[in-house]
């Protein structure tokens, strides 16, 4: 399976923000973003140029792609799946990688990240519908349940992750039930419900030239 394995706090640092792929570290004095607060590489410091309509859209494009981890070829894809669908082009780019197994398994508090929400995934730690699923990118649809394996219920990495989810925080697209470590996804979330600060229209301009 292909994946990007280098630093992914240069990622942070090359969009000037936080987009919270190492998880607690980004939470803490330790994250490069905070200490270095420009983007990495030798001309990272030099004076800043107002950026082209096109390098701002390729900015929303990248930002986008490397939250949810995912490679050009992978990301295309979606766009065009994207394209397809009945609605919103852009909307439906962003309901197809909330749909992402791995993304689900981060939203619902199991990993830290979705860097290690994929290993879990991959290592075969969950179950969806009762049927252990070991692909990040499987699509899921409303009413699919996703429940932490048995055998996995007393990994540390799912007891730490877990103890840090609030209550207050929860979408209203998801049901966790922390006892069972089982969540259900309720519905397809609508753009409103999704925590993402990007304007993803940039990216539909971006294919569209």
């Amino acid at each position: 399976m292909a994946r990007y394995i280098g630093p992914v706090c240069k990622l942070c640092r090359r969009e000037e923000e936080k987009l919270f792929l190492k998880g607690t570290k980004c939470m803490t004095p330790k994250c490069p973003v905070d200490k270095k607060a420009y983007p990495p590489g030798q001309h990272g410091t030099r004076r800043r140029f107002k950026q082209s309509e096109y390098g701002i859209q390729l900015r929303a494009k990248q930002k986008v792609r490397r939250i949810y981890g995912v490679l050009e070829s992978q990301f295309r894809n979606y766009f065009e799946s994207a394209e397809r669908q009945k609605g919103i082009t852009s909307e439906n780019l962003l309901q197809l990688l909330e749909r992402r197994l791995d993304n689900i398994v981060y939203r619902l508090g199991f990993a830290p990240s979705r860097k290690s929400a994929r290993q879990l995934v991959r290592h075969r730690h969950f179950m969806v519908n009762g049927r252990l699923v070991d692909i990040p990118s499987y699509s899921l649809k409303a009413g699919d349940q996703v429940k932490v394996k048995d055998k996995s219920k007393k990994l540390e990495m799912i007891h730490a992750a877990m103890k840090k989810i609030r209550e207050d925080k929860q979408l209203p697209w998801l049901e966790l039930d922390k006892a069972a470590m089982v969540g259900t996804l309720m519905n397809i979330p609508a753009r409103a419900d999704i925590p993402l600060e990007v304007n993803e229209s940039l990216i539909v301009e971006l294919y569209s030239k």
